[in-house]
């Protein structure tokens, strides 16, 4: 596990400036926490501003970059606006994820960040996640992933560097708690 944190170290390290695409769960936090030990000022992290985010979610993740001095911003999304989205079939995440990315991408140009991360862990690349394929179309780097970290272990090295959300339940947006083909407005997530 040390090994593969200090090969996280130096991939991030080799990137010089990030942006990670931050949830607050326990792959992003590890990711973001990670970025800004190795690069800090040059990591930024940033979270959807999204109706399908739980504000409880938005507040912990305030509160972890307020504890760990990770530089952090919200961006506005607009998911709802594409009716791909709004139709909620089974690729509803890819078109989640391909407006964080467009506009981490935008963010990134301002800001000078080439670089856009988000934390695919080694167990998600089995599963189905049409998300995926929005991070490959951006060209958005899975570093947790290219090094080869397991949730477990991504769970033990939060531990061991105490952060609070080593152990932080799995947690979808709320837009996945609505059937297939039902579809999903701002209104039905509330």
């Amino acid at each position: 596990m040390e090994e593969k944190q200090e090969r996280l170290f130096a991939h991030l390290r080799s990137l010089e400036r990030v942006m990670v695409a931050f949830s607050g769960g326990t792959d992003s936090a590890y990711l973001a926490w990670a970025a800004n030990h190795v690069l800090g000022k040059y990591s930024l992290a940033v979270t959807a501003d999204s109706a399908s985010i739980p504000e409880s979610h938005k507040r912990d993740a305030e509160a972890f970059v307020a504890r760990f001095g990770i530089a952090h911003e919200y961006i506005q999304t607009r998911e709802f606006d594409n009716p791909d989205y709004a139709a909620n079939n089974p690729d509803r995440c890819f078109h989640c994820k391909d407006e964080l990315f467009t506009r981490l991408e935008e963010l990134g140009r301002e800001r000078g960040i080439a670089h856009i991360v988000y934390g695919v862990n080694l167990d998600d690349l089995g599963d189905y996640r049409p998300g995926q394929g929005a991070a490959k179309n951006h060209k958005v780097a899975a570093p947790l992933a290219d090094v080869s970290l397991s949730k477990a272990e991504i769970r033990e090295l939060s531990r061991r560097v105490g952060l609070p959300t080593w152990d932080r339940p799995a947690s979808a947006c709320l837009s996945s708690r609505i059937p297939y083909g039902t579809p999903v407005t701002i209104e039905n997530v509330k």
